[in-house]
C-alpha cells in the first residue's frame, strides 16, 4: 500500500530550485477539502462551525485559506489571539480555550470579542475581577472524570488538568445566571487523534445530556456545544479516516432523540478540529545527506526532530516515502535520523525502506499539523520554511526559512 502525495520527484526537483531542503509543504485542495466535508456532514445543525484548532498549524496564509471556508480559529494563548486578529478573525469567530490563563489575555479575548471558555470555577471571580467583568456569553469546559475514557496522549480525564466536574459546572452556571449572563456555552475535550466514531458519539450523548439536565434544573437553554476535537486521522496503512458523514448522521440522530424531543432544538454544534484539516495534506521534505552502517543501518536526512517532534516525543509513526523509488522493493531495514545529539532523533526506527542513497529525496507524510508547530531550536537548529501548493498548483512561500540572524537576534553578547 502507498499513501497519496500531490507532486512528484520532478515537481520537488524544481522546488528545490528555489527552496532548499528541509520543508514543509501543504495541500491547499486537500485541507480545503477536509473543511468542506466537515461543513457539509454537520449542514443539518443550524448554526454549525468548526473553529480550527490554530496550535495545530499557527500559519496565517493557511487558518486565512480555511476562513474561506467558514471556519474559525481555536486560540489557546496570546500569541493565537493576536495572529487571528492580524487576519481579520474576530468576535465570535474566536473560541478562546485556555488553562491556567493570564489576565492579560482574559482581557484581549474580551476585547477582540471571542467566545471565552473558562477551564477552572475559580476563573469567574478572576475574569470579573481583572477583565473588568464576565461576557455575555460565557463556556465553561467539562470535565467528565471517571465517567469516560481518554486515549493514550489524553489521558484519563480524572487526571487531566483541564476543566470543571459536573458539581462545578452547575454551581458555575447558577452563579452567572444570577449575575444576569444570560448566553452561555458548555465544551469538553476528552480525547486526541482518535479514530473510532463512536467515542464522539458518546461525547455528544454527554453533552446533550448535560443540556437537558440544565434546562430542567436551573432552566438554562445552552446557545451552544462544543464537542472538541480530537478526531484522528490514518497515520498508519491499515487504519481508515473518521467517516464525517457516518458522524454527522450519527449525532443528528442523538441530537433529535435528545435536542429535539426535549424543545432545545436549535442548538448549535461547533467542533475545534484541528489535526483532521491540515495534516493528513501537509508533508517534510527532506534530503538525504549520509547513510551510516554500524550495528545498524541508519539513514541520515537535514531534517531533524527540531522539524517534526511526535516520533521522537510519542513514539508516533509517520509514514516515509522516497520520491522516485515509489514502487522499488522494501529491501532495508534502517533508522531515518537527523543530526541533534540526541538520540531518540529519529523519524523512524526499524522501517523496510528501498535502497537509498545520499541526494534522495524523502517525504515524510501527514506532518500537516503538530509538525513545524512544535519546533524548537535546541542544538542552534533552525526552522525550515514552510510552502503551500495552491489550488491554481502554484508553489507559495508561506512562512521563510530562519537564519542564523534570527537565531542570535535576542540574545545578549
Amino acid at each position: 500500500m502507498k499513501k497519496k502525495i500531490p507532486f512528484d520527484l520532478k515537481r520537488i526537483n524544481e522546488i528545490i530550485q528555489t527552496y532548499p531542503t528541509p520543508f514543509h509543504i501543504y495541500d491547499e485542495s486537500g485541507f480545503k477539502s477536509v473543511a468542506q466535508n466537515l461543513n457539509n456532514a454537520f449542514s443539518w445543525n443550524q448554526g454549525f462551525k468548526e473553529y480550527f484548532a490554530v496550535k495545530a498549524t499557527p500559519t496565517p496564509r493557511i487558518i486565512n485559506s480555511l476562513s474561506e471556508e467558514g471556519l474559525g480559529t481555536d486560540c489557546s494563548s496570546m500569541a493565537e489571539l493576536v495572529l487571528s486578529e492580524r487576519i481579520g478573525i474576530v468576535g465570535e469567530n474566536i473560541m478562546f480555550s485556555s488553562n491556567d490563563t493570564p489576565a492579560d489575555e482574559y482581557i484581549k479575548a474580551k476585547e477582540l470579542g471571542a467566545i471565552i471558555n473558562i477551564d477552572d470555577i475559580k476563573h469567574i471571580d478572576f475574569i470579573d475581577k481583572y477583565a473588568g467583568g464576565i461576557p455575555q456569553l460565557i463556556c465553561f469546559r467539562y470535565n467528565p472524570g471517571s465517567q469516560r475514557k481518554g486515549n493514550v496522549i489524553i489521558g484519563k480525564p480524572e487526571e487531566a488538568k483541564y476543566g470543571f466536574t459536573k458539581d462545578q459546572l452547575f454551581n458555575g452556571y447558577a452563579k452567572l445566571k444570577n449575575q444576569g449572563i444570560k448566553r452561555f456555552g458548555l465544551h469538553t475535550m476528552v480525547a486526541s487523534n482518535e479514530l473510532d466514531i463512536q467515542f464522539f458519539v458518546d461525547t455528544a450523548i454527554m453533552l446533550f445530556e448535560l443540556a437537558v439536565e440544565l434546562y430542567k434544573q436551573l432552566d438554562i437553554r445552552l446557545e451552544f456545544v462544543n464537542m472538541g476535537g480530537g478526531i484522528g486521522i490514518p497515520y498508519k496503512l491499515d487504519q481508515k479516516s473518521v467517516d464525517l458523514n457516518l458522524l454527522g448522521q450519527k449525532v443528528q440522530h442523538e441530537y433529535n432523540r435528545f435536542i429535539v424531543k426535549n424543545g432545545l432544538d436549535p442548538l448549535k454544534i461547533f467542533f475545534e478540529c484541528g489535526r483532521m484539516i491540515t495534516g493528513p495534506h501537509g508533508y517534510l521534505v527532506s534530503k538525504v545527506l549520509h547513510i551510516k552502517e554500524t550495528y545498524k543501518t541508519y539513514v541520515g536526512l537535514d531534517a531533524c526532530m527540531a522539524n517534526l517532534m511526535r516520533p521522537a516525543l510519542y513514539n508516533a509513526y509517520h509514514h516515509i516515502t522516497v520520491l522516485g523509488k515509489e514502487d522499488a522493493p522494501l529491501v532495508n531495514t534502517v533508522d531515518v535520523t537527523g543530526s541533534l545529539c540526541e538520540n531518540n532523533d529519529k523519524f523512524a526506527i526499524d522501517r523496510d525502506l528501498p535502497d537509498v542513497e545520499p541526494d534522495d529525496i524523502v517525504v515524510i507524510h501527514d506532518a500537516g499539523a503538530h509538525g513545524y508547530a512544535m519546533g524548537f531550536n535546541y542544538n542552534g537548529k533552525l526552522r525550515s520554511a514552510e510552502l503551500m501548493l495552491k489550488t491554481d498548483g502554484s508553489v507559495e512561500l508561506i512562512r521563510r526559512a530562519e537564519t542564523i540572524e534570527d537565531y542570535f537576534q535576542t540574545m545578549i553578547f
